[in-house]
């Protein structure tokens, strides 16, 4: 679960003193580090971490193979995550999370689970996608449960924008597919608004929403949430162009 995607729009100048604005993937919450996490960091980060770079990347080179690549923005904790590369060693995972805590603690559970198909980034995604990732390079695309930001005065800071989403585009692979989830009704009517107005993208399924493939893991939340009556909505749009 990430609770810090958003939409953030900043405001930069260009040489020539103007204005320009610039979006962000998130909003900074760092909070402290249990001894377990700040260990992780240390020890494990020069193994499945990913400094960032105002260069491309060589992802084949990363792996040491060439595999289908799998990137999540945004990965909390990083459990599900985890989950997903030890079912999957055929692919190469990519996690992008601003959250240190949250990188510890995934960088703990990658060794747990004795995986060596998962490198991470705590940098803004957007950045890391823009500047680091090759286009068509990507052949899924996870961001799950992002900050719904529930009031409507603050739906524009939702990450899911047509902007965003043309951003995505070229990193996927034709075909590629952009998985988004949410366990907010509203917001999932907004993606599927969004992702069906974005060019270059088509829907995988006939009707709006796909059950829960058996790729993205059931975490405790949401069988609570189950529990509870509460609904989540998975959407899984291909590019298509």
């Amino acid at each position: 679960m990430t609770e810090h995607n958003e939409m953030n729009v900043g405001e930069e100048t260009t040489e020539d003193g103007k204005f320009m604005r610039r979006i962000r993937s998130f909003v900074r919450r760092e909070g402290r580090l249990t001894r377990g996490q700040e260990r992780a960091l240390q020890e494990l980060w020069p193994v499945m971490g990913v400094e960032y770079r105002d260069e491309m990347l060589d992802l084949n080179a990363l792996f040491g193979r060439e595999a289908p690549v799998v990137l999540e923005i945004g990965f909390g904790m990083g459990k599900s995550l985890v989950e997903m590369a030890a079912a999957a060693p055929e692919r190469n995972f990519i996690g992008i999370e601003v959250h240190r805590p949250g990188v510890g603690a995934c960088l703990s559970s990658a060794q747990d689970a004795g995986i060596t198909n998962l490198r991470l980034f705590c940098h803004d995604a957007v950045e890391v996608l823009g500047q680091m990732i090759p286009d068509q390079s990507i052949d899924t695309l996870q961001l799950f449960f992002p900050d719904p930001w529930h009031k409507a005065r603050h739906h524009k800071r939702r990450i899911v924008q047509p902007a965003f989403v043309q951003m995505l585009r070229p990193k996927l692979k034709i075909g590629g597919v952009f998985h988004m989830a949410t366990d907010w009704e509203n917001y999932a009517e907004h993606m599927l608004e969004v992702m069906n107005a974005a060019e270059g993208f088509v829907n995988t399924v006939e009707g709006d929403y796909t059950p829960r493939p058996d790729s993205r893991p059931l975490t405790k939340f949401e069988q609570r949430g189950h529990r509870l009556g509460h609904g989540v909505w998975d959407l899984l749009f291909a590019r298509q162009s």
